[in-house]
């Protein structure tokens, strides 16, 4: 590890930044800490400050930050083969693809690997295109799926849409987002109206050449937006009046995130195209979708992905899929998510600028409001600051970016979520004294 003296420390890098990196790329914190070193559900600053980590990086290190053995059967791969791309033949990138068509809904069986998750949804979207011969596509609001252009024209997030030309042949439909609900209905008497109104936007807003529908089965940028498990159900049976795609981004909900392998199964829903990422080889960079047999086949022309199932990042991967199997990782976001929302609505019950708490497993999000459902915007910022002080790390979401986002490692204790709760409570009350 670095000597302390060997660090240039966070104003140098923010110096760096605004010299070498493009503005787009930015930071949390007013006053940010240079993080170097990660273990299990704790980040350590330069200054060997500790941070219990409930980010995880964006839902990416499900199985804790360098773990000893995922790291191991990393460095042990990097001295043996560490890359040759698709056109020559190496085990784990099979062994791989046969792991998740073991571990995927039934019907999915045959994947394509790449980088990242935008990569992914960008090919599940092509191979829908390809299948269908259809060329259209359907999007829910709030929607998060990347920032290529195609995924960032199907975005249906202002905060990250940032080309002025986006593509066109896309129709955002309404998200369940019943805390602010589109039609001003309560569930369950809404009787899944967002859900209904999906055909008459096929009906009336595009030419029915539809290829695909996508969703994040629970929308983590848009805010943790959690539908009701029966909505995919609806949606389904839709989709399939008009022969449409069901593509389910599991980029962020993926891998026991949600106390379900994957989000979607809450439902009972299956998908004929799964996209992934993230937290799929809990931290190095890969990508990919999984799709049917007969979806599958009709892709048949060459595509290749540089560094798509690189022998590095495929066994990276196996290795967190072998410890969350050992260690009963989803059973323990299951529990340890169950005791988090109940310890944040107790937090609801007794600070009125929580207005919802919402979510599964150990992807969970509470939204800040003011009077009238008014976007406490400041707040959320001025709440992550303090929390980062106090040496918690928690993110934000949503549209307004005042939704406080739980997504941590799946190894963390109860102890972990008392601690949590209470700087998150002192948080709260420093917020609302200093309003007063």
């Amino acid at each position: 590890m670095q000597g302390k003296e060997s660090f240039i420390g966070p104003e140098e890098i923010i110096r760096k930044k605004s010299e070498y990196l493009i503005p787009c790329v930015y930071h949390f914190y007013k006053e940010p800490m240079q993080v170097v070193r990660g273990e299990g559900q704790y980040l350590f600053d330069h200054q060997d400050k500790r941070y219990l980590d409930f980010y995880g990086g964006v839902s990416v290190l499900n199985a804790g930050h360098c773990h000893p053995e995922i790291v191991d059967k990393i460095c042990e791969q990097v001295k043996t083969l560490q890359h040759t791309t698709t056109i020559y033949l190496t085990q784990p990138i099979v062994d791989l693809a046969e792991r998740l068509a073991q571990i995927t809904p039934e019907n999915l069986k045959k994947s394509f690997f790449c980088a990242s998750g935008s990569e992914a949804n960008e090919g599940a979207l092509l191979l829908a295109q390809i299948y269908t011969g259809k060329h259209e596509f359907l999007s829910l609001y709030n929607g998060l799926h990347g920032r290529t252009k195609l995924t960032m024209s199907i975005t249906g997030l202002k905060f990250w849409r940032t080309d002025s030309n986006p593509v066109g042949g896309i129709s955002f439909v309404p998200d369940a987002y019943c805390y602010r609900c589109n039609f001003n209905l309560k569930y369950p008497d809404c009787n899944i109206e967002c859900a209904k109104q999906i055909e008459k936007i096929i009906e009336t807003s595009t030419s029915g050449e539809i290829a695909a529908f996508i969703a994040e089965p629970i929308q983590g940028n848009g805010g943790i937006i959690t539908p009701p498990d029966e909505y995919f159900k609806v949606v389904r049976e839709i989709l399939d009046k008009y022969g449409i795609l069901f593509i389910t981004d599991e980029v962020q909900t993926g891998f026991g995130r949600t106390g379900k392998m994957f989000a979607i199964e809450h439902s009972g829903v299956k998908p004929d195209i799964m996209t992934f990422a993230k937290s799929i080889s809990n931290g190095t960079p890969v990508g990919g979708f999984i799709t049917s047999d007969k979806i599958a086949a009709s892709y048949t022309r060459p595509g290749a992905s540089t560094f798509g199932g690189n022998p590095v990042t495929s066994v990276s991967a196996l290795a967190r899929s072998e410890e969350q199997r050992q260690f009963h990782l989803i059973e323990n976001a299951k529990k340890m998510g169950a005791h988090l929302k109940e310890k944040l609505k107790e937090l609801q019950d007794k600070h009125i600028l929580i207005g919802d708490v919402r979510g599964k497993g150990l992807m969970l999000g509470a939204e800040l409001v003011n009077q009238g459902k008014e976007p406490a915007v400041q707040e959320t910022d001025i709440i992550l600051e303090y929390m980062k002080d106090k040496g918690v790390l928690i993110g934000k979401t949503g549209a307004n970016r005042n939704v406080l986002a739980f997504q941590p490692s799946l190894i963390i204790t109860e102890d972990n979520i008392d601690e949590l709760v209470d700087v998150l409570d002192g948080a709260l009350c420093y917020v609302e004294k200093h309003k007063e």
